[in-house]
């Protein structure tokens, strides 16, 4: 890190940065500004706040003494932005403290699903982000369509993956799980420098049975020429010579047919119980 008079001349170029923040931010942003602004003049650093455009800057003064503090101011307005509250968002100007914005909405199409999952992160009266927070030593704030981190870059990389893995619709305790073993395994000298693999859990994936698609119906040639008329009950009739028939020889007819049916159904029940018969020998 740089102490102050390492620099022997001042920077050849001004950097600045800029971010827009929601209106609901405006009223704590104005009360809180005298702070950023003390916090960052320590580093040689000018800020301003917008309250017509809606934004926040931040760029690089004369008396700036370290070159990497703009993006750490960079970092704090951004965080600002995201409703941490100042006094965490101030954290991030220390050298050992880095930040991680992670957008979480572009992974879930549907609303309600997004809402469940982001829900899922946070857990029962937020226990399942108290546990994520003390395994990776990191800050979270999940707010809208973003999550905010705030710790190492180790902390950062480990609650990325859950975060993601959760919006990918892998429940986090699974990744808690296996962050505890992890934890308890790195106190341990003689495993430091093994694979940890066979002391992790495996985790099955369960198929979840997708609902079958319709049956499409294909779909037909098109024809400017209606379909042919289906003949009526009358023109079968006649077609057949039913029509030219008195009612006696209807009659007699549809006895005929039902006795021929009859018939046929005897002989089949027939043939079952001879099949079922076994001669004796």
């Amino acid at each position: 890190p740089f102490e102050k008079g390492e620099m022997k001349s001042p920077l050849l170029e001004e950097s600045s940065f800029a971010t827009l923040f929601p209106k609901y931010r405006e009223a704590y942003l104005k009360e809180v500004w005298p702070l950023v602004t003390k916090d960052l003049n320590k580093s040689g650093l000018a800020c301003e706040l917008n309250l017509i455009e809606g934004s926040m800057s931040v760029r690089t003064t004369r008396k700036a003494w370290d070159p990497y503090a703009i993006l750490k101011a960079r970092d704090l307005i951004k965080l600002l932005s995201r409703s941490v509250p100042v006094q965490q968002a101030l954290k991030v100007m220390a050298d050992d403290v880095h930040c991680d914005i992670i957008k979480i909405s572009g992974y879930v199409r549907n609303k309600d699903r997004f809402v469940k999952r982001r829900q899922r992160l946070l857990g029962p009266n937020g226990s399942t982000l108290k546990a994520l927070e003390l395994l990776t030593k990191c800050y979270i704030l999940v707010q809208g369509n973003t999550v905010s981190c705030m710790g190492s870059f180790t902390g950062l990389k480990q609650a990325r993956n859950v975060i993601v893995d959760c919006m990918k619709n892998i429940h986090p305790i699974y990744n808690i799980k296996t962050l505890m073993i992890k934890r308890e395994l790195a106190k341990d000298e003689e495993l430091k420098g093994e694979n940890w693999d066979r002391f992790l859990p495996k985790f099955k994936k369960r198929n979840v049975k997708a609902k079958k698609p319709k049956n499409k119906v294909a779909k037909k040639e098109y024809t400017p020429f209606p379909p042919p008329q289906e003949p009526s009950k009358i023109d079968q009739q006649l077609e057949s010579g039913e029509y030219f028939l008195s009612g006696r020889e209807k009659k007699q007819k549809q006895q005929g047919e039902r006795a021929e049916g009859r018939k046929a159904e005897k002989e089949e029940r027939d043939k079952d119980r001879a099949t079922s018969f076994v001669p004796p020998k």
